[in-house]
């Protein structure tokens, strides 16, 4: 599998479908056919972080790669949200819209010192090893969730974040 993170600013029609599914693979279904098949990434409701979303989530929270590290907002943008899927191979983390614009607000704060500060911190269980340029990666693939999570919320979307694992 790719394990590459994708998130998604999904409408009300969207988010009813995926809470409306019925199993795990109904869910992934929604997902794959529906909201991806769309892939509204001209219209800016499409933002991926490639497999960098592993060390973005470690340095917005508190450096674990866990669903339930860090504080909010910052723990939102990756793991954080509310888990839809419950199987072990596929991850899918919704961020309502009322708690879309505190995170976006945080997200824009966060600056290429911040990151490179908490990535020189992360712990030995990150699987990469820590080098300048997988911290430039993981910044360069960061630097577009803050307009995204703004785009998103001024639209009146949700947000689904989505790796396969």
């Amino acid at each position: 599998m790719a394990c590459r993170g994708v998130h998604f600013a999904i409408t009300d029609i969207d988010l009813n479908a995926l809470r409306g599914a019925e199993s795990d693979d109904a869910l992934i279904e929604i997902v794959q056919e529906d909201i991806e098949s769309r892939w509204e990434k001209e219209a800016g409701f499409v933002c991926e972080t490639d497999k960098a979303w592993d060390a973005i989530h470690r340095c917005l929270t508190d450096g674990r790669l866990t669903f339930d590290s860090g504080t909010e907002p910052l723990r939102l943008c990756i793991l954080g949200g509310e888990q839809l899927y419950s199987g072990e191979d596929y991850i899918v983390s919704l961020v309502t819209h009322e708690k879309l614009r505190p995170l976006a607000d945080a997200l824009a704060q966060v600056t290429p010192e911040l990151v490179g500060l908490r990535y020189s911190q992360l712990p030995d269980d990150y699987a990469m090893e820590k080098s300048r340029e997988d911290c430039q990666y993981t910044w360069d693939w960061f630097s577009d969730l803050p307009a995204f999570f703004d785009r998103a919320e001024k639209s009146g979307r949700h947000v689904i974040f989505t790796v396969d694992q």
